[in-house]
């Protein structure tokens, strides 16, 4: 077992959650059951998938878990897309952020 803390992939992860969470706080209220809630919950579920990786008896099984890991950050990145296009977001914040999210994919 792997200490998931430990992990740059994890400690990014960790931190771009919590940078969505303070970005959805201003999206409009009708929002806050829909896109703000897939949103807040695609980004928890890459350090969350990581930290379950990290948790099983193999390095296959860390892997699995790091590829669904890698699918929930591509639907984030649509919800990126997405926010942009809604103007929940400005352009500046979606570039940061999806280049953040990016970085994040590559070192998976």
């Amino acid at each position: 077992m792997k200490k998931f803390q430990e992990l740059l992939i994890w400690q990014r992860s960790h931190e771009f959650t919590l940078q969505i969470y303070r970005q959805t706080k201003s999206f409009p209220q009708i929002e806050i059951y829909c896109l703000a809630s897939q949103m807040r919950r695609s980004s928890s579920s890459i350090p969350t998938n990581i930290a379950e990786g990290c948790g099983r008896d193999s390095d296959a099984e860390l892997c699995r878990f790091m590829v669904i890991a890698m699918g929930s950050a591509s639907e984030l990145e649509y919800q990126l897309i997405l926010s942009k296009d809604l103007e929940y977001i400005d352009l500046e914040t979606f570039e940061y952020l999806t280049k953040e999210l990016i970085e994040i994919k590559k070192n998976a």
